[in-house]
């Protein structure tokens, strides 16, 4: 299980979360990640890869509301029959 460390912006907390699905969209690097996939019912989040000038990559929280919502129904898509996403 892929997981891939979160540092918000706002506090400074890392957060370690497990990556559930990946795409591509418009050249940028989207996950989808929730802090846990022990629970039935969790929250996920959408991270977009940002890469700097020396290739090192880090995540922002994706809060646009056009781009969330086109990413929320790619991960729709993306995820197995028995997974149920609300946006």
């Amino acid at each position: 299980m892929e997981t891939v460390k979160f540092t918000d912006p706002d506090t400074q907390e890392t957060v370690e979360f497990v990556v559930e699905e990946e795409t591509q969209l418009n050249g940028n690097k989207y996950l989808l990640v929730s802090e846990s996939t022990e629970e039935e019912i969790f929250d996920a989040y959408i991270l977009k890869e940002i890469k700097d000038e020396n290739d090192e990559v880090t995540y922002q929280v994706v809060e646009d509301e056009v781009e969330f919502l086109a990413l929320a129904r790619i991960f729709t898509e993306l995820s197995d029959e028995d997974t149920d996403i609300e946006y």
